[in-house]
């Protein structure tokens, strides 16, 4: 794992050089993502089932294979084991009883003159939710997903998750049970994002499509957008851990490894003021990667893109958590809410020694869909507000009317505007 030392002349730079990361794909994937798009366009389902059958090995007739009734997720939650049974749940519940809170209701006021001003706000019709399979598949991404699109009031859930080579995760299905999605399709790939932005036979157009994938995927996601909308486009996954040198080694090496095991381009820094403890955190990381299951994949992030950031004081590590604007941040420190007011650009913050990462990741309740690569500084963690949108409301009385014209009427014809100055003149009431 790299060190770095603020005080060093070239610390910018090696700084600069580790956050890195490139998120537009190549030419080449970008030609082929728009050829599957045309395809899905042109061909509809026979299109996602040929290239369903071409990408993930299946041996798909029709759509009819690549779709899966309420009974079929039903059988795979009524089947779990208990213990599992149990777990998803309570997540499930906590995930729920947390968005409930980011609910945005309508309002309305009147002015004295009679004029009324206000919002609406309504669910959208339909929101697909991509869900990833090969190398990992995630059932805590459909609950992060589709549930505060219920919450949010969406009528239908639409799920596409690829299933390569027929392995079914019945953790994925027994969640879409759980967090009632309205139709799963599994479909993976460009191919799934264009079904859902442009609909097929079978798969209904959705407004919205959500959820992370490969580069293929980030790459449709990016051409439909303005047909559809997107949450973004997920960079590879980051904790940034500020620690006072006080939380036991082991402890925050594990938490870093909860992040570089997900592939080889995960991010896990470390910051602390404490040369000693930095020494003693690379010792137990040296002796605590090579239990991980998935040590390789762990190595090659670490070493590529992991560091050991050593900080004058705190005023430093504050300045440093802002420029580089986390994912994922842990305050493992005594008194974590002090340090909040001066933390300004993170996805999600957790705080004190006993909240890791991997908490949010399932069923602490908040989202784990979070801006990655720096885009904490203008965005924010999926919600129910993703799934709501805001129509303004305008009801103007006569007298009201009539004030607002004058202003209209010489602001218009100061643009140039004539028809839109004399459509407000109608309004102004004679003068007595």
């Amino acid at each position: 794992m790299n060190r770095l030392d603020s005080r060093d002349a070239n610390f910018t730079q090696q700084l600069d050089a580790l956050l890195a990361w490139e998120g537009v794909s190549d030419a080449a994937v970008q030609t082929r993502v728009l050829d599957i798009i045309a395809a899905v366009r042109a061909e509809g389902d026979a299109a996602v089932v040929r290239l369903s059958n071409q990408f993930d090995q299946l041996s798909a007739v029709s759509m009819a294979d690549l779709s899966v009734s309420p009974e079929r997720l039903k059988q795979a939650y009524d089947s779990l084991p208990t213990a599992e049974r149990e777990a998803l749940t309570q997540a499930a519940e906590r995930i729920r009883r947390y968005h409930a809170h980011q609910v945005q209701e309508s309002w309305q006021y009147t002015e004295a003159d009679g004029t009324v001003l206000g919002q609406q706000v309504t669910p959208l019709d339909r929101v697909g939710i991509y869900v990833p399979g090969g190398k990992a598949s995630y059932p805590s991404s459909v609950l992060m997903n589709a549930l505060p699109a219920k919450v949010a009031g969406v009528a239908e859930v639409i799920m596409v998750v690829p299933t390569p080579r027929g392995e079914v995760n019945e953790l994925v299905f027994a969640a879409a049970h759980l967090a009632e999605v309205d139709r799963v399709f599994t479909l993976g790939g460009a191919q799934a994002v264009a079904a859902l932005a442009y609909g097929t036979e079978s798969v209904p157009r959705v407004d919205k499509i959500v959820g992370p994938g490969n580069i293929y995927v980030a790459t449709a996601k990016r051409q439909v957008f303005g047909q559809v909308g997107i949450d973004m486009i997920a960079g590879p996954s980051e904790i940034l851990i500020y620690c006072d040198g006080q939380t036991d080694p082991d402890w925050i090496a594990m938490d870093l490894f909860s992040q570089a095991e997900h592939d080889e381009l995960a991010q896990s820094l470390l910051i602390a003021h404490d040369a000693a403890y930095l020494d003693a955190m690379e010792a137990s990381i040296a002796r605590l990667l090579p239990t991980l299951e998935r040590e390789a994949i762990a190595r090659v992030s670490l070493r590529d893109r992991g560091a050991l950031i050593l900080v004058a004081d705190e005023a430093e590590a504050l300045a440093l958590i802002n420029r580089i604007a986390p994912e994922h941040l842990e305050l493992s420190v005594a008194d974590p809410q002090a340090l909040l007011p001066a933390i300004r650009h993170a996805g999600a913050i957790f705080m004190g020694r006993h909240t890791p990462e991997a908490l949010g990741d399932y069923c602490a309740g908040p989202n784990h869909v979070l801006p990655t690569s720096g885009t904490a500084r203008f965005s924010s963690p999926l919600g129910v507000y993703d799934f709501q949108k805001r129509s303004s409301l305008i009801g103007c009385s006569p007298q009201g009317a009539s004030t607002l014209a004058a202003v209209a009427s010489v602001l218009a014809r100061g643009e140039g505007l004539t028809a839109h100055a004399r459509s407000a003149e109608y309004r102004l009431l004679p003068n007595k």
